[in-house]
């Protein structure tokens, strides 16, 4: 496993309009947020640097509730909401502490497997890694230090990120597991994977 040397930025400075409430606090199990879940899973993986990247009244969500995380968790704000996706990860990218290939991971999904996760790994010298359920792409994807670079040097900020990644060479691996297709935008679609 490379001596577990990968890091994990997790995804969570979106507004949540259409959920009505912030993804990342909503209830996974036994009392426990996405956050909590996806931070976890992550972190018994192995994971070097846990970045999470939030807006404003994310980050001040969190102050408020006192949370707790392990060390390598770093927060960090995406103050330039509409610059999007691509925004988050360059401000992840920046805050990182080691160079390393980097899961990139959606808090709209707080389904994490280690499974999926080594096999990525295996494939981490590729510049990217997709997994993929019956050919459908899903998360998380790995990025590898050299697109992590690039990210980090880019001096356009409002780029599609799907657009930006067409620059580089991309390895997809069948996986056994359709939960990486997973993205829960509504009240629906949390009842339909979370139950009650």
């Amino acid at each position: 496993m490379n001596n577990n040397k990968y890091s994990v930025i997790i995804l969570a400075a979106g507004r949540s309009n259409r959920m009505g409430s912030p993804k990342f606090a909503m209830v996974f199990n036994d009392k426990r947020t996405f956050l909590d879940e996806i931070i976890d899973r992550y972190n018994s993986f192995g994971c070097k640097d846990i970045v999470v990247v939030l807006n404003r009244d994310g980050i001040t969500y969190l102050q408020k509730q006192k949370k707790k995380f392990p060390e390598n968790v770093i927060l960090t704000e995406n103050t330039h909401l509409e610059w999007e996706r691509f925004y988050s990860i360059k401000t992840a990218v920046l805050s990182l502490k080691n160079k390393f290939p980097v899961f990139i991971h959606n808090v709209d999904n707080p389904f994490v497997n280690h499974n999926v996760l080594k096999k990525l790994l295996i494939f981490s010298i590729s510049d990217y890694v997709v997994p993929a359920y019956k050919n459908h792409g899903g998360h998380p994807v790995l990025l590898s230090p050299v697109v992590c670079e690039k990210i980090a040097t880019e001096k356009q900020n409002d780029i599609v990120f799907s657009e930006f990644l067409k620059r580089f060479n991309k390895t997809k691996i069948e996986v056994n597991d359709k939960n990486i297709l997973v993205n829960i935008n509504t009240k629906e679609d949390y009842r339909t994977y979370i139950p009650s």
